[in-house]
């Protein structure tokens, strides 16, 4: 039985980079706004947004191949990167924003700039990325971005990754210098540093959500404290689940017909992990190449360089694995438990029609670590075992939604469900998730506050933080030029002195 009671305006579950960044622009937005954070865990970013259980890349289209899928007469469509790309431009507006507050820390605690680069092999591959790059290059996102076959060039754009390779091997990549390496464990932490700063803000870590009930025009959320045992009740006029693969449990228990006929399809991932200085200092990049057929998006292979508190490693994978497990730190009862009577059509749809997906990760959870480096060296061709070890990286739960045609989908990007009265939402999902979270939590403010936003204080408090939206920066090549330089300069990026051009338009947009 609740022992306890308390109120807020919002509860927000989980610790993670969506509920923190969340947290963060509704209280700049309306700072009287009193805000419940709960956490299953002892600590922030434990999950998901842990640096180790993800890729750390700063996701902006310029190196992830399979967001420009290629048609069957050639083409190749850049739209999703060009999306990809802008949305995380407004990530990097609102960090630039809070730096300039004086109370958010250093940027380069999480954000450090490192190359992006495509590299593919053998005829077939290079002709696709000629392609991709004739069709990005043209576009202002994509036009710092370089194509070169020649093996110099290579040489000097992946060191690491060049000697021992076969004679006469066909290679070609694509590098963008404004790439970066994002700690979104770091950068979680602070937001939520900052955010504990101001008045009416609760932190409840070890603490689980047990009960989703209406309440009113709002929701009784019942609290669990993990150590005592005991349980509260918060009254909440609206509730918002970010807890990465805990979403989908928690959006089936508030029972809104809007989740209904939702599924998820867990993913397990590991890492190589080097860090070998002598390695390490060979190889300043993210490069990034074609994920194997039938492999899920997220396990596309690349050889990252990771900053992680002040440190640099190399990371190499993923390699994909299947548990029931929602979390890392989950439940193997996770999978079973949320299936339902709404959701079982389509989730045994997608088992019917994905067995290809199937035998690639019992196949990869199957590996030997001899095999794992072996996969390293087509990469890395002189790679010895002693410098790698095993990571294991975080859970990712993919989107299984009904179709009318096929009975389910799975899905590989994320998703917003919110009940229709906006007093509840849920963020299912997984790529590129934490690098485009600013436009997520903006989608999801749009969708359940469209009254709140006409008000003048909410207008203007966004027009403050961003200057410019994602469509305007799709649109207009001077704004994004102008955008970019002023968020680069300030989050430390670049010293380049365009950072100070075009200051006028920027306020111009800004105030319009």
């Amino acid at each position: 039985m609740a022992q306890d009671n308390h109120e807020a305006d919002m509860v927000l579950v989980g610790a993670g980079i969506m509920s923190a960044t969340l947290g963060v622009l509704l209280k700049e937005l309306d700072p009287s706004l009193k805000l419940e954070i709960v956490e299953m865990q002892e600590s922030d970013a434990l999950e998901s947004s842990n640096p180790w259980n993800n890729a750390g890349t700063g996701h902006a289209g310029l190196c992830e191949l399979n967001y420009t899928p290629q048609a069957a007469d050639g083409s190749v469509d850049i739209s999703k990167a060009v999306a990809i790309n802008t949305k995380f431009e407004v990530s990097k507006q609102f960090w630039a924003y809070l730096l300039e507050q004086g109370t958010f820390g250093s940027a380069r605690t999480f954000i450090n700039p490192v190359p992006h680069l495509s590299f593919v092999r053998g005829e077939k591959d290079i002709g696709f990325l000629s392609q991709r790059f004739q069709a990005m290059h043209k576009h202002h996102c994509f036009a710092n971005m370089e194509y070169s076959e020649d093996k110099a060039t290579l040489e000097q754009w992946m060191p690491l990754m060049m000697p021992g390779r076969t004679p006469g091997e066909r290679l070609a990549a694509t590098r963008t210098l404004g790439g970066t390496d994002v700690n979104f464990g770091a950068l979680t932490h602070q937001l939520l540093q900052h955010l504990s700063t101001k008045p009416g803000i609760s932190i409840r870590y070890a603490h689980k959500v047990t009960g989703l009930q209406r309440s009113g025009k709002g929701w009784s959320v019942t609290v669990k404290d993990l150590k005592s045992g005991a349980s509260s009740v918060t009254q909440a006029g609206f509730v918002f689940l970010g807890a990465g693969g805990g979403a989908l449990p928690l959006l089936q228990m508030s029972g809104i017909p809007e989740g209904h006929g939702y599924g998820g399809f867990p993913v397990s991932g590991q890492w190589l992990r080097c860090d070998n200085p002598e390695v390490v200092k060979q190889h300043q990049a993210k490069v990034y190449s074609l994920a194997a057929v039938g492999s899920p998006p997220m396990s596309v292979p690349h050889l990252d360089t990771r900053v992680v508190d002040g440190k640099k490693s190399l990371l190499f994978g993923p390699y994909a694995g299947f548990t029931t497990k929602f979390l890392k730190r989950g439940s193997f009862l996770d999978l079973p438990k949320s299936i339902r009577l709404s959701n079982i059509g389509p989730m045994l749809a997608v088992a019917r029609d994905n067995m290809d997906l199937t035998r690639y990760l019992i196949k990869e959870v199957m590996q030997s670590m001899d095999e794992r480096l072996e996969t390293l060296r087509g990469f890395y061709p002189q790679a010895k075992a002693e410098d790698w070890r095993l990571e294991i990286a975080g859970q990712r739960v993919q989107i299984i939604k009904k179709d009318p045609k096929r009975g389910g989908k799975l899905e590989f990007g994320t998703e917003i469900v919110a009940a229709q009265d906006g007093t509840i939402a849920a963020l299912l999902g997984a790529s590129p998730g934490a690098s485009v979270s600013v436009s997520a939590m903006l989608d999801l403010i749009k969708r359940c506050f469209p009254d709140r936003l006409q008000s003048e204080q909410w207008k203007s408090r966004l027009k403050d933080i961003f200057p410019a939206s994602a469509d305007d920066l799709k649109k207009d090549a001077e704004l994004y030029r102008s955008i970019q330089a002023s968020s680069h300069k300030r989050l430390g990026l670049t010293d380049d002195t365009t950072a100070n051009q075009s200051a006028e338009l920027i306020q111009l947009r800004a105030h319009r």
